[in-house]
Parts: C-alpha cells; structure tokens; sequence
C-alpha cells in the first residue's frame, strides 16, 4: 500500500500550469514544511516535502491554497528519473496529492501566515463567543469542555 498523510505549511504559491491538448488539465506543483517530531541537535525541525496535484485537485490548489497555508494532504509518493541539460541522470520523489483540505480557519491561517518563513505574528482580538469569527465558524470560550455532551 502508497499511501501518504501530511500536515504543513506550502512554503510558496502553488505553481500551476495546464496541459496541452482538447481537456487541458491543470498540474499544481508545490512543497509543505513538515514539522518533524523530534528533534535532534544541529538539524532542521522540518522537512521540505515537494506534492504535485492534477485536474480538480490542482484547480482547488491554485484557487485557494498560497504560502503560509497550513494543509492537511493525502497521496501517494511517487519515485521518477530524467537526464538534465549536462547528461546527468536526476532521480525525483513527489507526493502525488489525491485530497488536500484546510488545516486551520481561514482567520487562524491569515493571522499565521509567514510566520515561519520570516513574517510577524500579529495577534488580533478574539470575537465574543456570539460572534462568527467571519470563516463560519463560532468560536467556543475556553474552559467549555465540561459543558459539551460529548467528550
């Protein structure tokens, strides 16, 4: 079984082009920052996983996702080769990515967006639990959980 989940941030705007021919396809190539569980010293707490997405899923890319987008993508990985300019052999590893949804509020992902590729996190005021937080979605006070019927 090739089967693969990830949850990160795309590290820039989804790169979309659209194949030639009578039913044009769009190809969405972009990369995720994994966090990585742990940690050891002197390494990287990420890894930089690079996904490609076609047809509906690559319309969806470009339509919505940007950099700084937290995603939860589910795929395949895919191994693949070809020759470069110099004639040298170039081997390639991609996550097919079959579904990608949203991993955080549209609210949560502009307030985190660039946060880690440099940008400031700029903390904005909580609306009152009445309130829609404007993405749909209520936000629910803390200290609530006792309250909730199921648990």
């Amino acid at each position: 079984m090739n089967k693969v989940i990830l949850m990160g941030r795309l590290t820039r705007d989804p790169e979309v082009r659209y194949s030639q021919g009578e039913s044009a396809m769009a190809i969405a190539r972009f990369s995720l920052a994994v966090d990585r569980r742990f940690k050891r010293q002197g390494e990287a707490d990420a890894d930089f996983i690079n996904c490609v997405s076609f047809g509906k899923t690559a319309e969806f890319a470009e339509r919505y996702l940007k950099q700084g987008t937290k995603v939860v993508a589910c795929g395949r990985i895919q191994t693949g080769s070809y020759t470069n300019k110099e004639g040298q052999r170039v081997y390639t590893t991609d996550v097919v990515v079959e579904e990608v949804e949203f991993a955080e509020s549209k609210a949560a992902s502009e307030r985190n967006s660039g946060m880690e590729f440099g940008g400031g996190f700029q903390p904005t005021s909580r609306p009152a639990p009445s309130q829609a937080a404007g993405d749909g979605f209520m936000d629910i006070p803390d200290g609530i959980d006792e309250e909730l019927p199921f648990n």
